[in-house]
């Protein structure tokens, strides 16, 4: 088994969970949001199977967990009836996102298809977007497949993904939160309904899937400015004159 690790960044973000007039978004990004961009990278349409991205194992670090914002949202719609007579209709939905967040995704699964999915990433069908479509990503989605590598391992060995700035300013090693798949053998964790079974417009499903969020992982830092202050040395080049 290998893992392809997949950097999910941009200004703003949403993995919704609910519709209509109140559209929230979960704090971490959800394996149907993933999955469906890999099936429009794909060029999939929503009524084509997904049950071989659905083999894959999934998991979520969180190198920077944003900022929820909150969107007031004014929507307008037209109906016809039948006398042709158009009637105009507003409603205002309350729609959140998440700012400036950084997270690493990571697939776990046989080598051959996540070649392919590499490959769909750097060369998609349709236009990729983190949960809506007013959310283009920032920057390369795919950071390679790490061969031989555990879904665990390759998001524990990953350097972190966070701008140089930020990390000047954390410590020599840092503990990221990591969400994943955990398995049939696994009691611990929590549900969460966001495996996809069928995008279809006119009858999407969604199942369940547990999840183990006990995890931290520790990531080195080596821009940490901890480091160099913790390296200078003891020299007063005015002792001498102290002296005297």
């Amino acid at each position: 088994m290998s893992t392809l690790l997949i950097r999910l960044a941009a200004p703003l973000q949403s993995w919704g969970i609910d519709k209509f007039e109140r559209r929230g978004t979960e704090r971490t990004p959800t394996k149907s949001g993933v999955i469906g961009i890999i099936a429009a990278a794909f060029g999939r349409r929503r009524n084509e199977k997904i049950d071989d991205l659905l083999t894959l194992r999934f998991g979520v670090r969180v190198d920077r967990d944003g900022k929820l914002l909150r969107d007031y949202h004014m929507a307008h719609e037209e109906k016809f009836w039948v006398t042709f007579n158009a009637v105009k209709y507003s409603h205002i939905t309350t729609r959140y996102y998440l700012a400036d967040a950084v997270f690493l995704a990571g697939l776990e699964g046989e080598e051959t298809l996540l070649e392919q999915i590499d490959y769909a990433l750097t060369h998609p069908a349709f236009p990729l977007f983190l949960g809506r479509r007013s959310c283009p990503p920032e920057g390369r989605l795919s950071l390679g497949i790490r061969k031989g590598k555990t879904l665990l391992e390759a998001l524990q060995e990953e350097p972190w993904q966070v701008s140089d700035w930020l990390k000047r300013r954390e410590d020599p090693e840092v503990r990221l939160p990591v969400f994943i798949d955990a398995g049939n053998e696994s009691i611990s964790g929590f549900v969460q309904r966001d495996l996809p079974i069928s995008f279809d417009q006119a009858y999407r499903q969604y199942g369940y899937r547990r999840v183990s969020g006990s995890n931290s992982v520790p990531v080195a830092n080596p821009y940490s400015q901890h480091i160099i202050a913790r390296n200078t040395t003891e020299h007063d080049p005015l002792r001498e004159l102290k002296e005297e």
